[in-house]
């Protein structure tokens, strides 16, 4: 399997995206060395597909796939893709506060520490539903590790499309998020226009 092994700050630092939005609160004092530099069109729009891949954490080929399906659907393909992105469960489990960051959303759905409506889900890809329950298993509510990361991750936002209930360690979603609910930093335009040229 693919892994981006990256350092996520000198990645975030090359994108000239905050490290909050992958859940580091870490910061980098280094400037990049390419700012101040014109960009051309191109790399404007590279750099935009680059940064939404980077912070959910999506391959180039996959990453492909969203965007076809996305365009197939109805309404603007850029809000599309963007929901979809966001409706991964690994991305869910992140924003529900059960990790720290969205490589380690990836890692806990992975292990097979999540269940979606009751049934054990290891694919962080899945796309999730209006209406899924997203829980840590039984096992995993027990360990202390989870305990630690709920605490670390009680005092953060919660996106108003997701029901979270941290003692239970449990979240419901309550519907698919619109565009204005996603708080990345990604202009999902650009990444169409590039996609349709």
């Amino acid at each position: 399997m693919a892994v981006d092994k990256t350092p996520v700050l000198k990645r975030c630092r090359s994108l000239d995206l905050d490290p909050t939005f992958l859940g580091y609160d870490k910061k980098s004092r280094r400037q990049s060395t390419r700012s101040g530099r014109k960009v051309s069109e191109y790399g404007l729009q590279l750099r935009e597909k680059q940064k939404a891949k980077f912070i959910y954490g999506v391959l180039e080929k996959p990453f492909r796939n969203y965007y076809e399906k996305a365009d197939r659907m109805k309404g603007m393909t850029g809000e599309n893709l963007m929901v979809m992105l966001e409706s991964r469960l690994d991305n869910i489990v992140f924003r529900a506060g059960f990790a720290r960051t969205r490589r380690e959303a990836r890692q806990v759905v992975g292990h097979k520490h999540v269940t979606v409506n009751g049934k054990c889900v290891n694919i962080p890809s899945y796309q999730c539903k209006a209406g899924d329950v997203i829980e840590l298993s039984e096992k995993a509510k027990s360990l202390q590790r989870y305990k630690d990361v709920v605490e670390v991750t009680g005092g953060r936002l919660y996106p108003e499309w997701l029901d979270t209930d941290l003692e239970a360690m449990k979240a419901t979603i309550k519907s698919l998020p619109t565009r204005e609910q996603i708080d990345v930093p990604v202009n999902e335009m650009l990444i169409v226009e590039l996609y349709s040229k």
